[in-house]
C-alpha cells in the first residue's frame, strides 16, 4: 500500500472516529477522565486533561453528522475503486 493523499485522510477519518464513539460514562469515567474530574477553580489555567476532554466532547458534538457523511463517502470510494 502506497502512502498516498486519501491512506492520509483515511487515517484521520479513523482517529475521528476512535474519538467520537468514546463513552464518558463507560469508558472514559473507568480511567478518570470522566466529567466529574474536570472541575477547576475560578482563574485556574485548564490542564491538559481538561483541554483534551473539552477536544473529545467538541469532537463527538460537532462531527457526529459529518462523519456519517464522511464514512459514507469513504465507503463508496473504496467499493468502487477497490
Amino acid at each position: 500500500m502506497a502512502f498516498t493523499l486519501y491512506s492520509l485522510i483515511q487515517a484521520a477519518i479513523l482517529c475521528v472516529n476512535a474519538v467520537a464513539v468514546l463513552h464518558e460514562e463507560r469508558f472514559l469515567s473507568k480511567i478518570g477522565w470522566g466529567v466529574d474530574q474536570t472541575v477547576g477553580g475560578f482563574g485556574d489555567e485548564p490542564g491538559v486533561k481538561v483541554q483534551l476532554m473539552n477536544l473529545v466532547r467538541s469532537v463527538r458534538t460537532v462531527m457526529r453528522v459529518p462523519l456519517i457523511a464522511v464514512n459514507a463517502v469513504c465507503i463508496v470510494l473504496l467499493l468502487l475503486f477497490g
